[in-house]
């Protein structure tokens, strides 16, 4: 039933892509499992990262479906949607409910998706990782298979205008091969070889980027370590601690 949702999304996400003239260089889909279930985890820019991991599992023949903060399942629009594609409804209130939801997904044969820095990264670099994603892999018995986006927070990110027009943007698209979640390992130890790889991709996304920033102007979407105008990781937290 969820695919009767699913599939014509994909449809009208694909169609926007096409509008909006967005040149998506995915590599690495193969690392997807074609059936069984896997953690698919991947760093945070935007609000529309979902979209395009879920378009990276897509060549495999694979739905994703994604843990996601409970307020978006609340909204009128984008609320039955999400319900409709049985994605995971998150409130950091009862977590419990969220993780018993998605064990229950990957021991059914499903593909998850999570995002371990849980929120946007607003210097797009990547975050510390919470360990949900490994104990997910490790109880369920599937592989964690790490993936990195950029060139996402240009079209829609936090603390800047959506950028819908026909603009061109690139997306470089960048997955991994999948790490095996031994429950003989500390989930700790699995996280942090986790954000390693999701690093690696992220690095190497960003040096396959086709574009740099047109002027002084446009360098907010760089971070500051690659010369750009983005905050740092420090400026961001005492920023937040205001």
């Amino acid at each position: 039933m969820a695919e009767l949702v699913y599939r014509p999304v994909i449809g009208l996400a694909r169609a926007l892509f096409k509008a909006w003239d967005l040149k998506i260089d995915c590599q690495g889909s193969e690392h997807i499992p074609r059936e069984g279930g896997a953690v698919l985890v991947s760093n945070h820019i935007s609000y529309l990262d979902f979209v395009f991991d879920g378009l990276a599992a897509l060549p495999q023949k694979r739905l994703v479906r994604f843990m996601a903060k409970e307020s978006v399942f609340r909204h009128r629009i984008s609320g039955p949607l999400m319900r409709g594609m049985k994605h995971i409804p998150v409130d950091r209130k009862q977590g419990e409910a969220a993780y018993a939801h998605a064990l229950d997904s990957l021991k059914s044969g499903e593909v998850v998706g999570v995002f371990p820095e849980a929120t946007i990264s607003e210097s797009f670099t990547l975050k510390g990782f919470k360990s949900g994603a490994a104990r997910l892999a490790q109880e369920a018995n599937v592989p964690l298979v790490p993936m990195a986006l950029w060139g996402t927070q240009r079209l829609w990110t936090k603390g800047h205008p959506r950028n819908f027009k026909r603009s061109h943007t690139p997306i470089t698209i960048r997955v991994g091969e999948a790490i095996e979640a031994s429950r003989e390992q500390y989930a700790g130890a699995i996280t942090r070889r986790l954000r390693e790889r999701v690093q690696e991709l992220l690095e190497a996304a960003q040096r396959a980027y086709p574009v740099r920033p047109k002027g002084a102007e446009d360098t907010w979407w760089m971070p500051a370590h690659l010369g750009g105008t983005a905050p740092t990781p420090e400026q961001v937290r005492a920023a937040q601690a205001h």
